[in-house]
């Protein structure tokens, strides 16, 4: 550690420009020692908070670690994609990086990732198979697991209440039979995200998943949303659109709570709620209007979305036992523990439980068996800026669900076949 825990205040293309030249692939540290370089992202929402943790993760590895010098980088999500790829590409980067499942297919596929298979060997057993099988890639891992998000199903009981609904929906038929009632009340059934900026893993994938439809073809080669599963799941939505009971602002929603329908109690139900959304709405409803449920039932399968968020190793660090070292620090009990309670996160081994108080904690954690974390594919970040737009032709009547989702895959296939 040089000087702490640097923070992302200098303009991107310099603080870039400077990576590329002095952060990689291991080398001497000042102390005389190995250097590791980890590129850290804002895992935890207070910056300061943030800060403070990693800057607590130097002191305490390189005091267990005599000799290591660690260097942890804190930098913004904003073209985290696009700086990785260009660092990897010019044979610099970090030695170690903070990678989810959607990242691992294009950086394995390219070279640029190696196993992390060695730091966990002693702890591979202990993880949940979700977690591991996410971030594995032709029978290897790339990216050691050291939390897990979740979401779930939120529901303003007031609303529900206020309409005669007892019991919360849970099934995509109690959703529909719960729809017209609220909409009597001026108030939507479902909140829903689909501004082309909205992940689709937080808004059409889970009813893509839960119809029993899949993004790709099992060899990831075409395709498969296009499929009767994937009408299902369109119409679905797009029903309850023409109906009112999907608010109107869900052209421009982007996967938010504040200030959109559920944050301003104007939608009862949203299917891919957080932990951070939960507790927003505890605030703004009051406690005893927030029920968390078990993710949504649809005609094919119960199904939410979660990921683990793991570190890999740069394929060229000059440090690869310093960077093993590293991910055996952070994959420990003590350290999945303070990550978690830091950034509010869940466990990704079945043997450390991270203390909660929410009240929410035991439903989330609950939905962690249900959590499916995307379809990670080389392709699969553009493929959504090819989807989105057709699902907000079929919202809008433009084009039926149908027609919308095979001018997707058209142009999906396409894609995929210029990357083989």
């Amino acid at each position: 550690m040089k000087s702490g825990v640097k923070r992302a205040t200098v303009p991107l293309a310099l603080l870039a420009a400077t990576a590329l030249v002095t952060a990689g692939c291991g080398g001497d540290g000042g102390s005389g020692g190995k250097k590791v370089t980890v590129w850290m992202y804002p895992v935890i929402m207070d910056p300061k908070a943030n800060s403070a943790y990693w800057d607590g993760v130097e002191k305490a590895f390189e005091k267990a670690e005599s000799g290591v010098d660690l260097d942890v980088e804190l930098l913004p999500w904003e073209n985290r994609d696009q700086k990785l790829a260009t660092a990897f590409g010019s044979g610099k980067g970090p030695d170690v990086v903070l990678l989810g499942p959607d990242q691992i297919p294009q950086f394995q596929a390219n070279g640029a990732l190696r196993p992390v298979d060695g730091a966990i060997e002693d702890v591979r057993a202990k993880y949940r198979p979700a977690a591991l099988e996410a971030m594995t890639r032709d029978g290897k891992v790339y990216s050691a697991p050291i939390y897990h998000t979740v979401t779930s199903t939120l529901y303003n009981k007031k609303l529900l209440t206020a309409a005669g609904i007892d019991e919360p929906p849970a099934t995509w038929d109690e959703l529909k039979a719960a729809a017209p009632k609220l909409k009597a009340r001026g108030v939507a059934v479902l909140d829903y995200s689909a501004s082309n900026e909205a992940s689709l893993n937080m808004s059409w994938y889970p009813l893509l998943w839960q119809a029993g439809g899949s993004v790709f073809t099992d060899d990831g080669k075409k395709t498969a949303f296009a499929g009767p599963a994937g009408v299902a799941a369109l119409t679905f939505l797009v029903d309850l659109y023409k109906a009112g009971s999907v608010p109107r602002s869900a052209l421009t929603n982007a996967n938010l709570f504040t200030d959109h329908p559920m944050g301003r109690q104007q939608a009862a139900v949203s299917h891919t709620a957080t932990p951070a959304d939960a507790a927003l709405a505890a605030t703004a409803w009051g406690k005893e209007n927030v029920v968390v449920g078990a993710p949504l039932t649809g005609p094919g399968a119960q199904v939410s979305f979660g990921i683990p968020g793991g570190l890999g190793i740069n394929a060229r660090t000059d440090n690869p036992e310093g960077a093993e070292k590293f991910i055996a620090f952070m994959t420990g009990p003590r350290q999945i523990e303070s990550l978690g309670r830091a950034g509010g996160f869940f466990s990704p081994r079945t043997d450390v439980t991270v203390p909660n108080s929410s009240p929410y904690a035991k439903q989330f954690e609950a939905a962690l068996a249900y959590t499916r974390p995307g379809e990670p594919a080389p392709a699969a970040r553009q493929l959504m800026s090819l989807i989105a737009p057709e699902i907000q032709a079929a919202l809008t009547g433009k084009k039926s669900p149908e027609d919308a989702l095979k001018a997707a895959a058209k142009a999906g296939d396409d894609l995929l076949a210029r990357q083989r």
